[in-house]
């Protein structure tokens, strides 16, 4: 099924942040043709009246006039899309964006498509920027489940590498973790001669949706119970820490997405 995309002109391309440590956000694109069927930012469906999260993607069209505004600050693009899904290859609006941005701001990039290397030129004029790809060891039937449309994790991996050995700055973006399903340590061994940090974030299951919880329950009942009872939960956190802390890895901890099982209102 084809994606729906609807363009239209935008009021702004920067918009501040509330996240700890970044002063913008950029979403050249809002929506996102991978559409993974844990993503957070279904959200924007509530207000977004185009259908099924995955099935529109929403173009601002002057976005690269909107990027020569000058801000000053820590900017990450993307938080509601990505920047370098499928119909970046034909638009080629993140590209003109970075073009027109000021390079002297610190820039930091999210993406699971190895289509960000072909910017390299670019982001190279940077004076401060870094690339994250994101992992999780998804592959065969969890793959399909979670995130079907999304490029395989050899070719992110590959990416990763490729923009260190071209002298830029990367990280490996560890998510979702899922209790007995993503194989964080393998991810770090796999990487860890190029990625220069690490972020960890375990699956927020409460902004995943209910379908997704219910995907999760019926088809690997043993990593929800993880994720829905706090002392397993609080179990499984600790080894990871311990895990994590042994690989010697630069990292800022892990995000846990962590209320109480009450609070989130699940059904054991």
């Amino acid at each position: 099924m084809g994606v729906r995309v609807i363009m239209r002109k935008a009021g702004q391309l920067y918009t501040k942040s509330r996240i700890p440590g970044v002063d913008y956000t950029v979403n050249q694109y809002v929506g996102c043709q991978f559409g993974c069927r844990y993503c957070y930012a279904r959200f924007l469906t509530r207000w977004k009246d185009y259908g099924p999260w995955g099935s529109w993607v929403e173009v601002k069209e002057n976005a690269p006039e909107l990027a020569r505004r000058h801000v000053k600050g820590n900017i990450a693009m993307s938080t509601v899309s990505d920047p370098y899904q499928p119909l970046e290859a034909e638009l080629k609006l993140t590209r003109a964006v970075l073009r027109f941005m000021d390079k002297r701001n610190n820039l930091s990039i999210l993406t699971k498509s190895p289509l960000v290397t072909r910017d390299i030129d670019i982001l190279k004029e940077f004076m401060d920027v870094e690339v994250g790809l994101t992992l999780n060891t998804f592959s065969g039937r969890e793959k399909r489940l979670f995130e079907p449309l999304t490029p395989l994790q050899r070719t992110r991996i590959n990416a990763l590498q490729r923009l260190h050995e071209e002298g830029l700055r990367t990280y490996a973006f560890i998510s979702p973790i899922i209790p007995g399903i993503t194989d964080v340590i393998a991810i770090i061994e796999e990487t860890r001669g190029f990625a220069d940090r690490y972020f960890f974030e375990v699956l927020n299951l409460k902004a995943s949706g209910k379908n997704f919880r219910e995907i999760l329950r019926e088809n690997y009942p043993e990593s929800y119970s993880i994720l829905t009872d706090d002392e397993k939960f609080a179990g499984f956190i600790g080894r990871l820490e311990e895990e994590i802390r042994k690989s010697q890895v630069k990292t800022n901890g892990i995000e846990t997405h962590r209320l109480s099982s009450s609070d989130y209102g699940y059904d054991h």
